[in-house]
């Protein structure tokens, strides 16, 4: 399995950012809060996400930039179970990460950090599918 997050998991949609908060479901797990939502990609990726930094806490955007790149760093490393849960269930979602603390993690912690909040998106999508 390729660790790559190529352009194709990348949530650029306008329309599908403002669907995810209108309507998608959110997990909370510090340094993180997600919004997500299960919908039909127009790539052929399990999944599309965005990060983001904000500019309220982190003032230049070199900050901002950095800890994006630290957190994209870190899914990138972590992502395989999500992949795997959701190519076997068949489903695609699209993610919204926002970076939370109003001070940058290292990206050892951040990587411990991101594991558990991939774990409570698959119990989500799991405790969802036995609701239907």
């Amino acid at each position: 399995m390729s660790f790559r997050l190529g352009k194709k998991n990348k949530l650029c949609s306008p329309k599908l950012i403002d669907e995810v908060f209108a309507s998608g479901r959110h997990v909370k797990s510090y340094p993180f809060v997600v919004r997500f939502l299960e919908t039909d990609l127009p790539q052929d990726a399990h999944f599309q996400i965005v990060f983001s930094a904000p500019k309220r806490t982190f003032r230049k955007a070199v900050q901002r930039n950095r800890i994006k790149r630290i957190c994209k760093e870190s899914f990138r490393m972590q992502r395989a179970s999500l992949d795997n849960y959701l190519q076997k269930q068949n489903k695609q979602i699209a993610l919204f990460l926002v970076y939370t603390p109003r001070e940058e993690l290292s990206v050892k912690q951040l990587e411990g950090k991101t594991k558990k909040l991939i774990d409570k998106i698959i119990t989500q999508l799991e405790s969802n599918d036995a609701k239907n």
